[in-house]
């Protein structure tokens, strides 16, 4: 485990050296970094790989902070580590982030992997309602509301142990690192920025995704210069967990472009 203080806030990260433009990857709300591990097993062993934990979620500390104090982290810890340029894949609001560090920080960003997001993810009120609902029920009476959104149907009756074991990863999230996230997104909107993108990037939408559905996704392509859409078959919000060989594969076709 490694661990990073950045902008006063303790970050727990991964950072694997090697050969090559490196690869970023952002996590989604009340998730930890491990949602890559399938991902990352199926990628060349000498591709450069940074991971980490936003704060408030996984190991990272909570902090009070926006989606444009998200992506500071994201830089300084990629300044730490001696990443001055890389491919930066993100899910849900770690796309977000992405988008975000890339409209702040474009020398940094080689190219962009946006699965299963958006310029503007929902709306203000559905936000509001959420963080209501977490003030009242905790995460736990959240989650399986959650996970219907996080995952297809066929894997929850599939994995059922592997369903549990995402149900401890959300629900052990702090409440107000989650509460946090969510009301970065309540208060980002992107819409009007995203055409000023200029790197390479392809977006990955979920067919059976609930809360990014491709059409939510497929409009995030076409709002940024070139970027094309590539849909993932029967998989909900996290690809990365239902398909990690489709989007270690995508990963490595996208970066193919930058080398």
């Amino acid at each position: 485990m490694s661990f990073a203080r950045i902008d006063g806030t303790v970050i727990h990260y991964r950072h694997r050296e090697g050969v090559g433009l490196p690869v970023v990857f952002l996590n989604s709300l009340g998730t930890d970094f491990r949602i890559w591990e399938g991902v990352i097993d199926r990628l060349p062993a000498e591709l450069p790989l940074l991971l980490m934990d936003k704060p408030g979620h996984g190991l990272s500390q909570a902090a009070a902070t926006t989606m444009e104090g998200y992506a500071r982290c994201a830089a300084g810890l990629m300044a730490l580590c001696g990443i001055e340029r890389a491919l930066i894949c993100g899910v849900s609001i770690g796309g977000m982030i992405a988008q975000s560090l890339a409209l702040s920080r474009p020398d940094l960003v080689a190219g962009l992997i946006l699965s299963n997001t958006a310029a503007r993810l929902g709306d203000t009120q559905s936000w509001q309602d959420r963080l209501d609902t977490l003030d009242r029920i905790g995460l736990a009476g959240m989650a399986n509301a959650v996970l219907e959104r996080w995952f297809s149907d066929r894997f929850r009756t599939e994995h059922p142990v592997d369903l549990e074991g995402y149900r401890a990863m959300l629900t052990r999230t702090p409440a107000d690192g989650y509460a946090t996230a969510c009301a970065a997104i309540r208060d980002t909107d992107l819409r009007d920025r995203v055409g000023e993108i200029d790197v390479p990037t392809l977006c990955l939408a979920g067919t059976e995704d609930l809360a990014s559905p491709p059409d939510v996704v497929h409009g995030l392509a076409d709002a940024i210069p070139g970027a094309t859409c590539r849909d993932i078959e029967g998989v909900g919000h996290l690809p990365m967990i239902e398909a990690p060989a489709a989007v270690a594969a995508a990963i490595l076709d996208h970066h193919a472009r930058l080398s």
